[in-house]
């Protein structure tokens, strides 16, 4: 089967997908990538800048057509207990979370797992489109506890 031809830009919204790509919340964050869609046809994504997708959004091929970008089901924790204070150690761990009316979603971590038990968390695992909050500094991604390559501090991590 043919492969279709270079993704260049994103629309912010579908307008009308010839097809669908998955894509996990680290699948989401890309430039240059060669990706397959749902029909098993493959494309570049070729992008000018690093960009970070949230799964409602479009790739437009050089010849105009469109593939809806959607979130991939992935690995995830349910949370349930104290969302305010389940959250704010989830946030103090530098850890990306989904926040829904009566629950948080992160992505599996045997670790956090076994931190928000032992702080009475109700937690559960499932397997669902991971879609957390946007950071606050524009990319609407944390940095992870390393905060990039070139930054070293050391900073408490317990209330």
């Amino acid at each position: 089967m043919d492969d279709y031809p270079n993704a260049v830009r994103i629309h912010s919204h579908v307008h009308h997908a010839c097809d669908t790509v998955a894509l996990d919340y680290e699948g989401r964050f890309l430039r240059r990538k060669r990706l397959v869609a749902a029909s098993g046809r493959g494309f570049l994504v070729d992008l000018p800048e690093v960009t970070n997708l949230t799964g409602v959004e479009a790739f437009v091929l050089e010849d105009g057509r469109e593939i809806a970008v959607q979130a991939a089901p992935e690995p995830v924790l349910v949370v349930r207990g104290d969302l305010a204070r389940l959250a704010w150690h989830i946030g103090n761990r530098h850890t990306p979370c989904q926040i829904a009316a009566d629950c948080l979603v992160i992505r599996q971590d045997h670790v956090l797992e076994a931190m928000l038990a032992k702080l009475g968390a109700d937690v559960s695992r499932d397997t669902r489109p991971f879609t957390p909050e946007g950071g606050a500094y524009g990319m609407g991604r944390t940095m992870g506890h390393s905060h990039g390559h070139d930054h070293d501090h050391a900073h408490d991590h317990h209330p």
